[in-house]
């Protein structure tokens, strides 16, 4: 990557914003495109706004970058968020899609109610809305290039942590199906996939992860991924896994293995049913029912 990829060719930076950009893998982010020229949004929560003005004071030019005050799942933020970053900055070319919760305890862990009914899981509910819905809010208003964080949890998943691996899953959904849209937008729309990172929200294993000397990416390698990511022209509608010293695009592969993954007969049905929708222009909606 050149510092030029990161301009357009009026030599004007490029203006990226990441949300949950004040710690973890968001603010390694912020960090390693403001130090390719970019001009960087921090969108994140108002607790986060120390960490936030931390991050910022800790760059070479804090006047390439603003935190903005946002909670990804309440549509007036992020309208307010796009508002100010291209009031700021004239445009947004960048999209990183960060911002994810993990749930605090256990989907299956039911409590009763003071009649002994079931209580809502409303916990499991917030971070299905935080990881999806707050990705989903994330597509409108881009109109360059957009990163999904999504997790390897998004493709496997079986470690019993339901709503996480659930709203992942769903993310790489999204990314799926964001595609015919994107095109015609001329948004490039691509998925990037960790592996283990140690961050916040991995605090409860990380030591005795290490302990066993098992494989972990750092937030500089995955920031690296999502940056090449988002301006390689070739990336479009891909998922980069990152495993450590390991990256590896999987959605071509996961094409390529359809055959062999559902047989030929059933294969070449899936096939002729994409080709019918292909053909129709999409999916034929239905009407909404009164």
């Amino acid at each position: 990557m050149t510092t030029s990829t990161f301009h357009l060719p009026n030599g004007r930076p490029k203006t990226v914003i990441v949300t949950g950009g004040a710690g973890g893998i968001g603010a390694q982010t912020i960090r390693s495109y403001h130090v390719a020229g970019c001009n960087v949004v921090i969108a994140d929560l108002p607790f986060a706004k120390n960490a936030a003005d931390r991050v910022i004071s800790s760059l070479s030019d804090p006047d390439r970058a603003m935190y903005h005050p946002t909670n990804i799942i309440n549509w007036d933020d992020m309208r307010a968020l796009f508002r100010e970053a291209k009031k700021r900055f004239g445009q947004v070319d960048i999209v990183v899609a960060n911002a994810g919760l993990m749930e605090s305890k256990g989907f299956y862990e039911f409590e009763e109610d003071k009649q002994g009914e079931l209580e809502e899981p409303t916990e499991a509910y917030k971070i299905i809305d935080v990881n999806l819905k707050g990705s989903m809010n994330n597509l409108d208003g881009a109109r360059g290039s957009v990163v999904l964080i999504a997790s390897t949890s998004g493709y496997f998943g079986g470690t019993g942590v339901v709503s996480y691996i659930s709203s992942k899953h769903g993310v790489v959904g999204l990314g799926r199906s964001s595609q015919r849209k994107a095109n015609e937008l001329g948004v490039r729309v691509n998925v990037v996939a960790p592996f283990f990172t140690p961050t916040y929200i991995t605090t409860g294993y990380s030591e005795k992860w290490k302990e066993r000397d098992l494989p972990a990416n750092t937030v500089e390698g995955v920031a690296s991924v999502i940056m090449e990511t988002s301006i390689d022209p070739q990336r479009k509608g891909h998922s980069m896994l990152v495993a450590g010293s390991h990256v590896k695009e999987i959605e071509t592969a996961r094409t390529t293995l359809t055959k062999e993954w559902l047989g030929e007969d059933i294969a070449d049905v899936m096939a002729k049913g994409g080709k019918f929708f292909e053909d129709m222009g999409g999916y034929t909606l239905p009407k909404a029912r009164s």
